[in-house]
């Protein structure tokens, strides 16, 4: 999602956020949102297809960076640091476009309900797909490229868990950096890094 500005697609997102903050997504209509952002119901669905998209709208565009990423890393990067690269750029779009308040709010929003959890998912899922033909198409093949994709999505939400949770301020690319150093530690057999987060994030992947 991108950060909010004095624009339509801006002020629905918005007001979207806050209504489905305050009394739950279930709860909340299209009407409502509308009413909130001082705009019509016409003008909501010229931007979002349904009251759900306000909060995977970006989806599109975090999967087309992941693409990207992958498809430009060096040569010599393995599979697994070429998708954690992907990731890791996906992060820092995030960081900067939606900001961690804004994160926050969207996590839960989506962990009240079953509904979002359940589009949340696909959501991982799509991306995982499209990470592994990314690297299918640097000559990656199966089922390592599989494999990459999916841990380099585990590794994503690891991190992504711990930037919306921290009680300080963390930097989300550093901390995907991070969870995937502790999935190498795990994989190798090694004990984790030094470093109460770092060995959390070896634990949360170990489950």
């Amino acid at each position: 999602m991108s950060r909010w500005e004095p624009n339509a697609r801006g002020r629905l997102l918005k007001a979207a956020l806050e209504l489905y903050g305050e009394r739950g997504f279930e709860q909340t209509t299209v009407a409502e949102i509308a009413r909130r952002a001082g705009l019509t119901e016409r003008t909501f669905f010229r931007h979002f297809a349904d009251k759900r998209e306000v909060l995977f709208a970006g989806a599109g565009a975090l999967e087309d960076l992941l693409v990207s990423t992958v498809a430009n890393a060096p040569d010599c990067m393995t599979p697994i640091d070429a998708a954690a690269a992907g990731v890791e750029a996906a992060g820092a779009a995030i960081q900067e476009g939606q900001g961690r308040e804004l994160a926050r709010l969207r996590q839960s929003i989506i962990a009240a309900s079953a509904e979002l959890q359940e589009r949340e998912l696909i959501k991982l899922a799509s991306l995982a797909s499209a990470l592994a033909g990314a690297l299918r198409r640097r000559g990656v093949a199966d089922p390592a490229a599989s494999l990459s994709a999916e841990a380099a999505i585990a590794v994503f939400r690891i991190a992504f868990d711990r930037w919306t949770t921290a009680t300080d301020q963390q930097d989300l690319p550093r901390l995907i950096r991070e969870s995937l150093d502790a999935l190498k530690a795990v994989t190798a057999g090694q004990p984790p890094a030094e470093g109460h987060e770092q060995a959390s994030a070896a634990a949360a992947l170990k489950r």
